[in-house]
């Protein structure tokens, strides 16, 4: 198998170089963006590196006189992806070498196959800060990657000596436009039940009470509330205390029934919310459960309660749990006991779910505020690790 580098400014140009010397039934093993020349790591300019082979195999054995060519089909594998890589032609009879030969071109195509978007781990010194930063704030190796080139690319673009305000500003409008995929902070509240779910330990008893206080005292509505948390008393309890606090009514549901008499009893109210038992969240039972207690209508939107001291493959695994339930948005809570916050990129960036509130520590009804773009950023910007890489 014959295999040459080539270099060139744009992929087109690189394609048009080995259609050229290695003919159409080329394939092309990797490409990359490099960057060359510049003065002291500035003004770089951006070339594509692309590595191409040629089976010899498929090669004409005799040179064919330019008179008595004839016209061979063309399968122009080069001008579709470079993923998409053609199946060798395989000569009916083979010897030894020709297979290992083979074998070794199945190998490599393996390898193209499993081989990600190269990511850079250096960068001008300005922005190695912020890919160190993000590291830290365990933001994804995707969304860590995407950020970086387009700094990158504006760092580049830039003539003359950039500022680490100017730097900030990249990295907030990049950030901002990943999270505003989705509406962020808007609850609205756009229908009268309001229920709460999540694992144990989330904080959904207070978050549900905090909420229900901004309702009542910030929006004067009048509210109610339901649980279905009757596996712990001390949680029942809990709510209690809330509603006695708030001067709001509250009712026990134990079953389906329980549940139909309370939203009867409270058709009048403007809001109903309704708490729910955090029980292990790798118990499928759990949601099952649900269904049997509360009953999920039109009437009815739904949010997930995500601790940002999880680990971010427990909020991917809590969120599948919860995926037979339409949920409408996500409340992250406990952003006051951790310094890390990429878990809220991630989150949205993958399932495309917008986040309605933050709480940041115990008390009622402070302590929560809307989860806008804004507010988010203004989360990120104020880690102290940023802090102290600028």
């Amino acid at each position: 198998m014959r295999v040459k580098k080539y270099m060139a400014p744009s992929m087109s140009e690189a394609m048009k170089q080995i259609r050229e010397e290695l003919g159409n039934d080329a394939v092309i093993l990797s490409s990359k963006a490099v960057y060359t020349g510049g003065f002291l790591g500035l003004f770089k300019k951006r070339n594509i590196e692309v590595m191409a082979a040629i089976d010899p195999v498929s090669q004409p054995t005799q040179p064919v006189t330019k008179q008595k060519e004839k016209k061979l089909p063309t399968k122009t594998i080069l001008e579709n992806s470079v993923a998409d890589i053609r199946e060798p032609s395989v000569p009916k009879q083979v010897n030894r070498a020709e297979d290992e030969l083979l074998k070794e071109i199945e190998g490599l195509k393996g390898m193209i196959r499993n081989i990600q978007i190269p990511s850079v781990t250096h960068y001008p010194d300005k922005l190695q800060q912020i890919y160190e930063y993000l590291t830290e704030q365990e933001v994804e190796t995707v969304i860590r990657s995407q950020i970086m080139n387009e700094l990158l690319d504006k760092w580049f673009a830039t003539k003359e000596e950039t500022t680490d305000q100017e730097i900030r500003s990249w990295l907030e409008a990049s950030l901002r436009k990943l999270i505003e995929q989705v509406p962020n902070g808007q609850p609205g509240l756009q229908k009268k039940y309001i229920n709460i779910v999540g694992p144990t330990g989330v904080g959904k008893t207070t978050t549900l009470a905090k909420v229900a206080a901004e309702t009542m005292l910030k929006h004067e509505k009048k509210v109610a509330f339901i649980t279905t948390d009757t596996y712990r008393i001390a949680a029942i309890d809990q709510l209690k205390t809330y509603a006695k606090i708030l001067n709001v009514p509250i009712e026990v549901a134990y079953n389906l029934e329980d549940f139909k008499r309370a939203t009867e009893r409270f058709s009048h109210y403007d809001y109903v919310f309704i708490d729910t038992a955090g029980r292990n969240f790798r118990n499928p039972q759990y949601v099952k459960d649900l269904g049997e207690i509360i009953h999920f209508t039109d009437e009815m939107e739904t949010y997930l309660v995500l601790s940002l001291t999880s680990k971010q493959k427990d909020m991917e695994d809590i969120y599948r749990q919860f995926t037979t339930i339409p949920i409408k948005q996500v409340i992250f809570t406990k952003a006051d006991e951790t310094s890390t916050f990429g878990s809220i990129f991630n989150f949205i960036h993958a399932h495309k779910l917008g986040a309605a509130y933050i709480t940041n520590g115990q008390n009622v009804p402070d302590d929560i505020e809307k989860a806008t773009s804004s507010n988010l950023l203004k989360m990120v910007f104020g880690a102290k690790d940023y802090e102290r890489s600028s």
